[in-house]
């Protein structure tokens, strides 16, 4: 209890544990990812497995379910996939690579050997850089390095029915081109290996090489983890991020209180694989050796012999990787805060019905752009960055309308007038939520045909947005005056004197309900401390 009570005590927030010096943790990371090919590894198939899931062994060909005689063509789609990945992380790329045989029997694995790389894989090499200020870990930069890359198809799926109908074998999954990615084990820290999936993940879905979905196992996560340098364990079974950290601190501390029982010698007799229940690891088997899966080339497919020039073409086609793009959007003239702009640059499947991370980047950049051009030298550079991402993502949201139709009537162009109009105080910031909310609305009430240029000024003058900033003197006291006749007497006096010093706002508001957010908070806050006598 004591070793427990030491382990959760030196928590730092919510992102990770620190672990005990005299009891060193290291740790290496396994990742397959399946590749968003339009077919199959091998085959012709269509490479669809999680949209048939309501049609088991659909999207399946002859050599996908073995049938005898039948013989595997590569995809050079996925050839492509795994170089754009590789040059991305710095791999030393093996331009004769070649496919191997891995040989063990499973059910949902029906040739009896899985088509892999071992002996010359794709790539080796490489490196995924982390950085405290953009990551969220402890140190201030952690480079982890790769041991290779390496492509191979991935199996079928057995599914568990019940003891009556027994296992249920699925072959749609079979087949499907995988990315293996090894790290060697130089995490020991959870932040660390938790920021280094994300980020990788990240940068899969920038690549447009695959969704890394782990809820889907489109990604699947191996982590390999010793303490003091004993036997390696291999977790398996890690679902999502939240289970692949809450497995390695338990694995840690099964570890730990081995050797602190005097029994280290049970770690080092048997490398074990060991599965994640919830609450515990539980032994799966013991750790396989290369010498059980009898490797040996595969005699049906030639080398993947690729040329430097076909290298060098898809090097010159990648994108402007996630971290230039991020530190780009923190620097001047954007000077983004790290929250606003990590919502720029981290790919998410969770939004791909109303937009996709490089739709609204280009969004953003193009209305920034624009809204230079009418001010020229930005003062308040965070304005495009603060309506589009909390105004207009917030009625798209609302309103369930994607950025793509919405652009059709708010380009970057329309939408750089719409924030000059609010940067020149031609409209308050209440008036333009609303006048923001009015446009967007009525373009999805008409079908998404109304498609005609939309006058802001004619808007604000027909509804009489404009502010009342030019409001005279007595006016403007009047308003303020009519709100304190509704204040208690006690409370006024409290106001005055300091005692509920956020009353005023209180009374800011009145105002600006009153004034349907025509007066600009300021202008009613000195009014109303003029008028009680305060000090500013």
């Amino acid at each position: 209890m004591l070793l427990i009570r030491r382990l959760y005590s030196s928590r730092r927030g919510s992102g990770g544990v620190k672990f005990l010096p005299e009891y060193k943790l290291k740790c290496g990371l396994e990742i397959h990812s399946q590749l968003n090919t339009k077919n199959k590894l091998f085959s012709m198939s269509t490479n669809d497995p999680f949209h048939a899931a309501n049609n088991p062994n659909y999207h399946t060909s002859y050599f996908d379910v073995s049938l005898p005689g039948t013989q595997p063509k590569l995809n050079y789609e996925a050839v492509l996939f795994a170089s754009k990945l590789c040059l991305a992380l710095q791999c030393d790329i093996n331009l004769n690579s070649q496919f191997d045989r891995k040989h063990y029997f499973y059910g949902d694995q029906p040739l009896g050997y899985q088509i892999t790389q071992h002996y010359k894989p794709f790539a080796k090499g490489g490196q995924l850089i982390m950085y405290r200020d953009l990551d969220n870990i402890d140190e201030v930069m952690k480079r982890i390095e790769i041991v290779q890359i390496q492509i191979e198809q991935d199996t079928g799926r057995s599914l568990y029915a019940g003891s009556e109908t027994g296992t249920l074998i699925d072959l749609n999954r079979s087949n499907v081109p995988l990315i293996e990615l090894v790290t060697k084990p130089q995490f020991n820290d959870v932040k660390q290996v938790c920021a280094f999936i994300k980020k990788y993940q990240n940068l899969l879905r920038h690549l447009k090489i695959s969704t890394g979905d782990l809820e889907t196992g489109a990604m699947r996560v191996d982590v390999n983890l010793s303490v003091n340098g004993n036997a390696r364990v291999e977790l398996k079974n890690l679902p999502n991020t939240s289970s692949i950290r809450n497995a390695i601190i338990c694995e840690y501390q099964r570890q730990v209180d081995i050797i602190r029982c005097g029994k280290a010698e049970e770690l080092l007799s048997e490398p074990q694989t060991r599965g994640w229940t919830g609450s515990e690891t539980v032994k799966l088997r013991s750790k396989e050796t290369t010498i059980d899966y009898r490797y040996m080339p595969d005699p049906e497919l030639p080398k993947v012999t690729l040329s430097s020039d076909v290298l060098t073409g898809v090097a010159s086609e990648l994108p402007e990787l996630p971290d230039a793009i991020l530190t780009k959007l923190l620097s001047k003239p954007y000077s983004m805060s790290l929250k606003d702009a990590k919502l720029l640059t981290t790919n998410s499947s969770s939004h791909t019905n109303l937009y996709s991370t490089p739709e609204l980047q280009e969004f953003y950049m193009k209305t920034f752009e624009e809204f230079c051009k009418f001010n020229g030298s930005i003062i308040e550079s965070k304005l495009p960055a603060n309506w589009i991402i909390h105004e207009l993502l917030g009625n798209l949201n609302k309103l369930r309308i994607p950025l793509s139709e919405a652009s059709k009537i708010l380009d970057p162009k329309t939408f750089g007038e719409f924030l000059n109009l609010i940067y020149r105080k031609s409209i308050s910031k209440a008036s333009g939520k609303l006048l923001l909310f009015y446009v967007l609305n009525n373009f999805k009430t008409s079908g998404f045909t109304d498609l005609q240029g939309i006058n802001f000024e004619g808007l604000i003058a027909e509804y009489e947005l404009n502010p009342l900033n030019q409001v005279d003197e007595t006016q403007l006291q009047g308003i303020c005056e009519e709100i304190l006749n509704g204040v208690d007497d006690g409370v006024r006096r409290d106001i005055i004197s300091g005692k509920k010093k956020n009353a005023i706002h209180f009374l800011v508001g009145q105002g600006m309900k009153l004034s349907q957010g025509r007066i600009e908070a300021p202008l009613l806050e000195n009014t109303f401390k003029k008028i009680l006598g305060i000090k500013k």
